[in-house]
């Protein structure tokens, strides 16, 4: 028996991009096309197969462990993107600014797609979604860079709305135009905290 189902679910690519893997901003440059490795984005600085743990996993992993890389990809989508700039008083937030890799557009509440979902290109290439890509300040100096007064604004209208972070299942290609096709695990909802 399938343990993912495809739904009906499928999102259009607005927008690809990477972040160079010189520099310590956290601005993506815009891409027609991304080749995808099971390390990632080729040539982007959050690629890799492992990575160095950080403040997200200190309950797990001291700073700085060696851990595998489920953070390759950042995937937003249009419809909170903009939602967001709405809620921080901005006609718009360019993709760049959020160091986003991948904008997707069509699939509702997407930040809240079920970890372990998948993404599935049309030749293939399958992005697994981790979890939630939760606001940080990072985004928020792009935006006040080319926003004044704006950035520190991003983090508390970015919750629920950031994205996900995601891996390289299958290697492939992602170009703009495409769509993808959401993929959820079948499986109920976890009871557990209600059982304690």
């Amino acid at each position: 028996m399938p343990a993912l189902i495809p739904t009906d679910f499928t999102a259009k690519i607005l927008w690809l991009g990477l972040v160079p893997e010189a520099g310590d901003g956290l601005r993506s440059e815009p891409r027609d096309a991304l080749d995808l490795a099971f390390a990632g984005p080729v040539g982007e600085r959050h690629g890799g197969l492992t990575r160095p743990s950080c403040s997200r996993v200190t309950a797990q992993h001291p700073r700085g462990t060696e851990i595998a890389n489920a953070r390759q990809l950042s995937v937003v989508s249009q419809e909170e993107l903009s939602a967001t700039a709405e809620a921080m008083g901005l006609e718009r937030i360019a993709p760049e600014w959020v160091g986003a890799t991948v904008i997707l557009e069509g699939i509702p509440d997407f930040t809240h797609v079920p970890p372990s979902s998948r993404l599935q290109g049309a030749d293939g290439v399958t992005l697994v979604v981790d979890m939630e890509n939760r606001p940080c300040v990072l985004p928020g100096r792009e935006i006040e860079q080319e926003q004044a007064g704006f950035g520190a604004r991003y983090k508390p209208a970015a919750k629920d709305r950031r994205g996900v972070t995601a891996w390289v299942e299958r290697p492939g290609r992602l170009v703009l135009g495409e769509t993808m096709r959401l993929h959820v695990p079948d499986q109920r909802a976890w009871q557990g905290a209600r059982a304690g």
